[in-house]
């Protein structure tokens, strides 16, 4: 038997104003975890409630790109293996939602129209999503879950930079860059997403813990790896123990267990 446990950000950048909304989420999610529920619901249900929320930089508070559209990003890792993510998905205020679909198929990814259809295969309803004027371009959502079974989830959610162009990428959706999941922790980064592409932390932090490394001291590591004018930051969890969150701004995180 495992200890239950669920930790949660909100994004690098932002502040102390958007704690609450990040609580909250870490709250709900951790209720699902007493009350039975296996970490791949608590991790989504904490994800949804943060896309949800207008003043982050996920779902209904996506980003205007530059041709007026909200293209949105999520995925989903499990220390049993399994991978799923959607990437510039519209008319979806909960991407993560489908992301979470994918985890059982053969396939790891749908980006665009394929993701949305796919979407309307699974009665996932068709909104139009008017996204945040606010400017951003660094931020998104996480949460990383364990239950009582041992089960790690990590699931992050996006919506992109203001002004980027139709089609563009970041970090959140990638597999070792955005998020990892593996036997001995879980990790979710929130940044400048092309520097943390670049660096592939998450896979490289997951290594450094699993040749016996705290995971402290490993997410310190990674932030490390960036500039300091590059904002960034990750959260972690391992099968024993509570979440960690660190990072070299401002960043709402919070954890139960």
């Amino acid at each position: 038997m495992f200890d239950p446990a669920i930790v949660c950000h909100g994004g690098a950048g932002h502040g102390a104003k958007d704690q609450p909304g990040v609580d909250e989420a870490t709250s709900f999610g951790w209720a699902k975890l007493k009350q039975g529920g296996s970490a791949l619901e608590a991790a989504i249900a904490a994800v949804v409630m943060m896309e949800n929320d207008p003043s982050l930089n996920a779902g209904t508070g996506g980003r205007i790109r530059s041709d007026g559209s909200v293209q949105l990003d999520a995925a989903i890792m499990t220390n049993d293996g399994r991978f799923g993510a959607v990437t510039c998905i519209e008319q979806t205020k909960n991407p993560i939602l489908v992301a979470e679909k994918i985890l059982d198929k053969k396939i790891n990814m749908l980006a665009g129209r394929g993701a949305r259809e796919f979407a309307d295969t699974l009665d996932i309803p068709r909104d139009e999503v008017e996204g945040s004027i606010n400017p951003s371009g660094n931020d998104t959502v996480g949460a990383i879950a364990r239950d009582s079974s041992g089960l790690i989830v990590v699931a992050s959610s996006t919506g992109g930079c203001t002004g980027r162009p139709p089609g563009r990428i970041g970090d959140t959706p990638l597999i070792g860059a955005g998020l990892w999941c593996g036997e001995f922790v879980g990790v979710s980064a929130t940044g400048i997403g092309e520097e943390i592409t670049l660096k592939m932390p998450c896979v490289r932090i997951s290594d450094r813990v699993s040749t016996g490394n705290d995971i402290a001291a490993s997410l310190n590591w990674g932030i490390n790896q960036f500039n300091s004018d590059i904002e960034v930051g990750f959260i972690a969890l391992g099968p024993q123990g509570e979440g960690i969150g660190v990072a070299n701004t401002k960043m709402p995180w919070s954890s139960e267990s």
